[in-house]
């Protein structure tokens, strides 16, 4: 291997190694984010449990969906990936507040 060859190896390892570090903070962001999203929710449950109230909203639902892919195009992220994202999560969140039904 040449030097030219071994800088250029060096210094990709080091901006893998940067992404990686990164990837990692920002998956750490995500975790204590759907934490804090989802003490709301659970929360949001337990009224909708005390009031009544039915355990999904497709309206409110349909809007954050719609919310979402705008945000998700703005931020240049695949609309079609936030959605899936998040009707995993209003899926969970439904699951979640018909357990305080009961």
């Amino acid at each position: 291997m040449t030097d030219t060859t071994t800088d250029t190896a060096t210094r990709a390892a080091e901006l893998l190694k940067e992404h990686r570090a990164s990837i990692d903070r920002l998956d750490a962001i995500l975790v204590y984010t759907l934490g804090e999203r989802f003490k709301h929710t659970q929360a949001v449950g337990k009224l909708k449990a005390t009031h009544d109230l039915p355990p999904s909203d497709p309206a409110r639902e349909a809007a954050q969906i719609e919310r979402l892919e705008d945000l998700a195009e703005a931020a240049d992220l695949d609309p079609a990936f936030a959605k899936k994202f998040l009707n995993f999560i209003i899926a969970e969140v439904i699951q979640h507040h018909k357990s305080h039904q009961t």
